[in-house]
């Protein structure tokens, strides 16, 4: 996420946003004064049976893990917090965990949870501290499973942030969600996260006290106007277009503790340089299976590896340059780790029917303009369009399951189908609003989308981005100066979605919701262009080339299929199909195995030599269990 470019006030951002970024960026018109920003941040003094601020949660692969914020201990207190869970009429201590000073957090870990049940919890300190919540059991029995998504999350006045987050609470308990996930800047000051987490805590702790959450840092949050982690290595520069980490690497520790400790554990928990962890994992949770990445810890800084093509290294304002100038070896996105996790992710379908990938921010140049209405920026390396070849390869791994992408970071909600070789044959992404907007941005394309859908917006249809990226637009909510129903916190395009898995029809409702509405109010309305509904096939929309044969299954209803390339034993993709018969389509002629069968009981079928057909061929293959 980027602060204002507009010429005449550059040297001002550069001061305020790069050397002293602790002062959040905003126009000098609308700055809010130091001390008052200061105030915002204050840690207030509670009473000791108040010093447990909040908790975070997950469970998966009934393994409980919990991460307990405190305010300050003061000296003398015990260093120690106990989890305890109510059954029979009384509280049961399951766990006990050390506090850790530095952020003053305790991580719980507790294994051979029953996911069968709920339970209520509590946090206990000392002998009358106490934090209460609910976890609720693992809704498997629910047809649709409901994700509310948030992301940037100001709390300064001239962003909307000094808003009470009420209406946001009142609206989720409404909606009663499965999951809640924070995707990113939580904390919009770098260098005080512990006081802004606990604000954090405190505005939204009557809905994450029961149910369970996903919090990933972005940039802000570990201190930065942007990051490039570029595999952990120190950045030289407070900007980060070195590349790496400018804050110290405790600081770093800090926040990736108490923003992720509580996630499951990650998929290989090899330290990066400097020793810095990573927490890049999936979750189930009623039968959808979450891939959570971290893109930005391996991105590559483009100061010194790209040429430069406007006042800062990361902004293209040419739009006369070539995109392939940019898509350099040597320039990472995601990186051959997580590469290597989608891939494994993405064949696993174990007690799963739907997936979804989760990260902090899409994958293409979805915004025109950044800053104020005239400022035109012609490409974004912050964005995830770059570069181009790490771009193509993380949708190639995502559309491998047929997971729709979530994420946030760009303070603008779109939803984009993508395409690597020709449009619309990768992906769905939904990029959620902010919850308050520091910085507006705006998709305008200066022509017409092509292969518009009847009576759509000529801002929607075929584009390609900045960096030559193929994408079609499908909904955008950009700021104006009409309210959609709220306050001026709608002007900005602040809100909050909704992504709703249907396991039964596999389709895939996506929500938009703007700030200060009643979402149970029949009158209420969602920004233009939502909800949609897409289907869970549609995010891998490769046109077929052929097909194989129609495969019918007897003897089990709904099971795993992995088409899988017979030459070179690459797999295609892996779907957990919907009944008992289907076809899969191949983007190549030639000979296929078919692994037919179900992960979560072990038996599997392997169909050799299966050649390719025309697709309204009525050829099939019948598999019996």
């Amino acid at each position: 996420m980027d602060k204002p470019i507009v010429k005449s006030i550059l040297l001002w951002i550069v001061t305020v946003c790069v050397l002293a970024p602790a002062a959040p960026c905003q126009t000098a018109a609308k700055r809010t004064p130091r001390r008052k920003q200061a105030d915002l941040l204050v840690i207030p003094e509670v009473s000791r049976d108040k010093v447990i601020c909040f908790a975070l949660y997950t469970v998966h692969n009934n393994i409980l893990k919990l991460t307990a914020q405190l305010y300050p201990l003061k000296e003398g207190e015990d260093r120690k917090v106990r989890l305890e869970i109510r059954r029979r009429g009384g509280w049961r201590q399951i766990a006990e965990a050390d506090v850790i000073e530095r952020g003053w957090t305790a991580t719980f870990r507790v294994e051979g949870w029953d996911s069968t049940r709920g339970a209520l919890y509590r946090v206990a300190h000392g002998k009358n501290a106490y934090y209460t919540g609910r976890i609720p059991k693992d809704p498997v029995d629910k047809d649709v499973i409901v994700v509310a998504a948030f992301t940037g999350n100001s709390i300064y006045p001239g962003h909307g942030g000094d808003i009470p987050k009420t209406d946001i609470v009142a609206n989720i308990k409404k909606i009663k969600p499965d999951l809640l996930f924070f995707s990113g800047d939580q904390v919009y000051d770098h260098n005080r996260h512990y006081a802004y987490w606990l604000k954090f805590g405190r505005d939204f702790g009557d809905i994450i006290r029961d149910i369970p959450t996903i919090t990933i840092p972005d940039d802000h949050d570990v201190g930065h106007p942007n990051l490039w982690g570029a595999g952990g290595k120190k950045s030289n520069v407070a900007a980060g277009h070195d590349g790496g980490y400018f804050k110290p690497v405790e600081y770093v520790k800090e926040v990736e503790r108490a923003q992720t400790s509580h996630l499951p554990d990650p998929y290989d928990p090899t330290p990066i340089q400097q020793g810095i962890g990573v927490y890049y994992t999936s979750l189930n949770v009623g039968g959808v299976s979450f891939a959570i990445i971290e893109d930005r810890k391996f991105k590559s800084g483009p100061q010194g590896l790209v040429p430069r093509q406007g006042p800062r290294p990361d902004h293209i304002l040419n739009p006369n340059y070539d995109p392939k100038s940019v898509d350099v070896p040597g320039a990472t996105l995601l990186g051959e780790r997580q590469l290597k996790f989608l891939r494994a992710w993405g064949a696993d379908w174990r007690g799963a029917k739907m997936k979804a990938v989760l990260s902090q921010t899409i994958f293409c140049g979805g915004a025109h303009i950044h800053g104020g209405i005239k400022n035109r920026l012609h490409a974004d390396l912050d964005s995830n369009g770059w570069p181009q070849t790490g771009r193509n390869k993380a949708l190639a791994e995502i559309r491998r399951a047929f997971a729709i992408h979530i994420a946030g970071d760009q303070h603008l909600a779109t939803i984009f189908h993508h395409g690597i070789d020709d449009w619309n044959d990768a992906c769905y992404s939904f990029c959620v609003p902010s919850i308050a907007n520091l910085y507006l941005r705006w998709w305008r394309p200066l022509e017409a989308g092509r292969n518009r859908e009847p009576g759509a917006p000529e801002y929607t249809g075929e584009f390609l981005d900045g960096f030559g990226n193929k994408l079609t637009c499908l909904a955008v909510a950009n700021p104006s100066p009409e309210r959609n129903g709220g306050d001026k916190l709608t002007t900005r395009a602040a809100g909050f979605g909704v992504v709703s898995f249907n396991k039964k029809t596999r389709e895939i409702k996506i929500g938009c919701w703007p700030r200060n509405v009643d979402v149970a109010n029949p009158q209420a309305r969602q920004y233009p262009g939502w909800p949609r509904t897409i289907r869970q096939e549609d995010n891998y929309g490769r046109k077929a080339v052929a097909c194989l044969p129609t495969v019918n299954v007897t003897g089990m209803t709904d099971p795993v299929i992995q088409v899988i390339h017979q030459t070179n034993d690459e797999v295609v993709y892996t779907l957990r199909i919907r009944g008992k018969s289907w076809r899969p389509k191949v983007f190549k002629a030639g000979a296929y195995k078919l692994k037919v069968g179900d992960p979560d009981t072990g038996k599997w079928k392997v169909l050799k030599d299966v050649e390719s057909v025309a697709c309204d061929d009525a050829k099939t293959v019948e598999v019996a269990f």
